[in-house]
């Protein structure tokens, strides 16, 4: 069954206004999985006009977002969180290594946090998976890579400290 991004944006919300935390988060994963299969959903919204960032949608009462990521070669990412919020990253097309970290130091004003390397693992087509907030992770993307994501609010308005490897 084709799916629209109003349609998509209304079962999140359901899912999030029902299961605020991690469980309603987890079936949002599900939700992204679900539509990364609908190869007209993703030919529609992830198009090389996209960018490396387009925010498709933005829940005017829970505030999440869902975002549309267009890379068209190699791109890595330092070790991060996303601040006060969450993210899903859904993989649409080509693969992501995306790296998880544990917390040595926090991050300060005027310095940055430790972090020390926990695991890597792919996000390949079809994959989406939930970091809570405080996880940290970096994305990696040796080649052209198309994404759905989820935020829980709109990152283009916080301001996030940032990470060290150790």
């Amino acid at each position: 069954m084709p799916h629209t991004l109003e349609q998509l944006a209304a079962d999140c919300r359901r899912a999030l206004a029902a299961e605020p935390g991690p469980a309603g988060r987890q079936k949002v994963c599900r939700l992204i999985e679900e539509v990364l299969r609908d190869e007209a959903f993703v030919a529609r919204h992830l198009t090389d006009a996209t960018g490396e960032r387009k925010v498709l949608y933005e829940d005017p009462e829970l505030g999440f977002c869902i975002l549309g990521h267009v890379y068209d070669g190699a791109r890595s990412s330092k070790p991060h969180d996303h601040g006060p919020s969450w993210a899903i990253y859904g993989q649409a097309r080509g693969e992501t290594e995306m790296s998880d970290y544990a917390l040595v130091a926090p991050a300060q004003a005027e310095k940055p946090g430790k972090v020390r390397h926990v695991r890597t693992y792919k996000l390949v087509p079809g994959m989406a998976h939930l970091y809570n907030e405080g996880d940290l992770h970096a994305p990696a993307r040796n080649g052209p890579t198309r994404l759905i994501r989820i935020e829980g609010m709109n990152m283009d308005k916080v301001k996030r400290r940032p990470y060290e490897l150790v």
